[in-house]
């Protein structure tokens, strides 16, 4: 460690009446005892200041490490034949489940089949009634309305039934495609 005070300097006195004749001599010399004191307590100084930078350099980063020794996470590492048991387990659990998903898409493709049939009949039927001859024209004029009608809300039914059908179709293929993959 280095000193501070490397060369004697002149000092004021604490005394009364003595700093004038100190001042102005050259010759004058501190006693030994106060230089040593002097000396001790400028290596005191050095100590703490070399302290408290040791201190600040080790405490600086305090805060982010709180945060990251608070962290609760835990990573638990487990071997194949675990995963594979609990992959058992959960394909147990869950394969009833898919089965009666699957059987109830089933039923529902074929309500939606044979209501499609139905819809398919009432359509073609609706043709052949408005290929025939009109009749009386006062009588038919009302017909002719109401059947055109009613054919417009069966065309719609049928579309909107059509649609049903294939997002049914889409539910059944992804519902298979799961029970494939397990």
């Amino acid at each position: 460690m280095s000193r501070l005070s490397t060369m004697p300097r002149p000092r004021d006195s604490i005394f009364v009446g003595g700093a004038e004749q100190y001042r102005g001599d050259v010759n004058a010399m501190c006693p030994p005892n106060l230089r040593e004191c002097v000396m001790a307590m400028e290596d005191c100084c050095e100590e703490a200041h070399e302290a408290q930078q040791l201190l600040r350099n080790g405490t600086f980063d305090l805060p982010r490490m709180t945060k990251v020794l608070s962290s609760q996470k835990v990573f638990l590492l487990i071997d194949e034949g675990t995963v594979n048991q609990y992959q058992a387990d959960l394909t147990d659990e869950i394969e009833p489940q898919i089965n009666e998903l699957l059987e109830r898409a089933d039923k529902g493709l074929k309500a939606m089949n044979r209501k499609e049939g139905l819809m398919q009949t009432k359509v073609d039927a609706a043709e052949v009634a408005q290929s025939r001859p009109a009749r009386a024209a006062s009588g038919t004029w009302a017909s002719n309305k109401l059947d055109a009608r009613r054919l417009q809300m069966l065309a719609t039914q049928r579309e909107r039934l059509e649609e049903e059908m294939e997002t049914l179709e889409a539910d059944v293929k992804k519902l298979e495609l799961k029970a494939m993959k397990s």
